[in-house]
């Protein structure tokens, strides 16, 4: 853990998964009579502002309980274990990396201690439902301290779909940020065109040259850009090379349309900009593979202020793309709109396959038709790390095949069906 005004850890840069823009929400809290529970996902800073005071008393920004109190006058204080707590389903599902516990402006009336725990429930779950839920504790009970952002690092891979805040006895917690990769559930993504830099897919702004002004996670961030400072903004340029992000996609996908997006940056836009695709499938890196990339977009003029639609040559897979833009300025947004290949469908599916809990494994295996047997002896099998362990790992499964090959037919279909491999 790391404590701070300012967050700064490494897992800072990934995506909130608590955003209220990719639709978190706090969906259950026991006690929340000073300040609400939903000011936890406010996207700005806490403010404070002194001598504030509503019917309740001093208007806090952030979740604020009342205080606690013992069951009798001879036990006047509460239990070791009594405690307070709030449950946020996260804006997306994935595997949370790290967590910013923040008390700021809270300095007489934060809480002792705190801890953070994630659940993965399918569906839409009522509050009861989640009551009821296997709740993982990601970060144990830690000891507090008032207005500071606590930073904790998260090493359990299972992808969550929910976290409880948990703090002891009682207090205030300004805001709760989760920080973690994206991992939506394949079968959602069947069949459809989507946006596939978009953050919410698990598109993720991975490099930039520049990020003086603002960041390029702004470029596939959620909904349109409402101001300037909405977007990514680079410095002014005093030499002849230009600015650029790259964008890792949500899988290995064929990119059929580019949005580009010049909202707002009416004297700063950048004069032209050009896209080109590269694809990591077998393992290249592209960061160091210059000779790579492939174009998807020629050098094409921008206007300022504007959103720009290109349609685009399909044929080719992606897994990363960059926008360079000529010679520096701002852009709101980039869409990239585009469909998974076969290759692409079978990665994401693998990955979430081996980071989703056991219980959602099998029930996945056995929708898609192994029997529950089958179903358990291949989730303890995880992680698969390829196609090949997954057809590996198959081909192991109990019973064997009779000289029919019914069996293995039955099998082979059922991961086609869920996996792709």
């Amino acid at each position: 853990m790391s404590t701070s005004q300012t967050p700064s850890a490494p897992f800072t840069e990934l995506v909130n998964l608590a955003s209220r823009l990719l639709g978190a929400g706090v969906v259950a809290t026991n006690e929340d009579t000073f300040a609400d529970a939903e000011n936890l996902l406010v996207a700005k800073p806490a403010e404070f502002r002194p001598h504030t005071f509503g019917h309740k008393g001093q208007i806090m920004d952030g979740w604020e309980s009342k205080r606690r109190r013992g069951v009798s006058a001879e036990q006047p204080h509460p239990t070791n274990e009594d405690h307070d707590w709030a449950i946020i389903r996260l804006g997306v599902a994935g595997v949370i990396r790290g967590v910013v516990v923040d008390t700021a402006f809270f300095t007489g009336n934060y809480p002792e201690t705190g801890s953070v725990q994630g659940a993965s429930v399918a569906g839409h779950p009522s509050p009861e439902e989640l009551d009821a839920a296997e709740w993982v504790d990601l970060v144990p009970r830690t000891a507090l301290q008032g207005n500071t952002a606590h930073e904790f690092e998260v090493t359990d891979g299972t992808r969550f779909t929910h976290v409880r805040l948990n703090i002891w006895p009682d207090g205030g917690v300004a805001r709760l940020r989760v920080h973690g990769e994206v991992l939506p559930d394949p079968r959602e993504l069947d069949g459809l065109s989507f946006d596939l830099a978009a953050q919410e897919f698990g598109g993720v702004a991975e490099a930039a040259s520049d990020r003086y002004f603002s960041s390029p996670h702004n470029l596939n961030a959620p909904g349109r850009a409402s101001v300037m400072g909405d977007g990514w903004e680079t410095r002014r340029r005093r030499d002849k090379a230009n600015d650029w992000v790259q964008i890792a996609l949500a899988g290995g996908g064929e990119v059929l349309a580019a949005e580009v997006d010049t909202s707002y940056f009416v004297a700063n836009a950048p004069g032209w900009a050009d896209l080109v695709g590269y694809d990591a499938s077998n393992g290249g890196n592209p960061s160091e593979d210059a000779d790579g990339w492939f174009e998807l977009l020629p050098r094409t003029r921008l206007q300022p202020d504007t959103r720009h639609r290109f349609r685009l040559a399909a044929g080719r897979t992606a897994t990363h793309v960059r926008i360079n833009v000529y010679p520096d300025g701002g852009l709101a947004r980039l869409r990239l709109t585009g469909r998974l290949t076969e290759a692409g469908r079978a990665a994401l599916a693998l990955r979430w396959f081996n980071a989703v809990p056991a219980t959602e494994a099998a029930a996945a295996l056995t929708e898609a038709g192994l029997t529950p047997a089958e179903a358990t002896a291949l989730t303890a099998a995880r992680p698969l790390a390829d196609a090949a362990a997954t057809t590996a790992a198959v081909a192991a499964l109990q019973p064997a095949d009779g000289p029919d090959g019914e069996q293995s037919s039955r099998r082979r279909s059922a991961i086609w069906r869920l996996l792709g491999v």
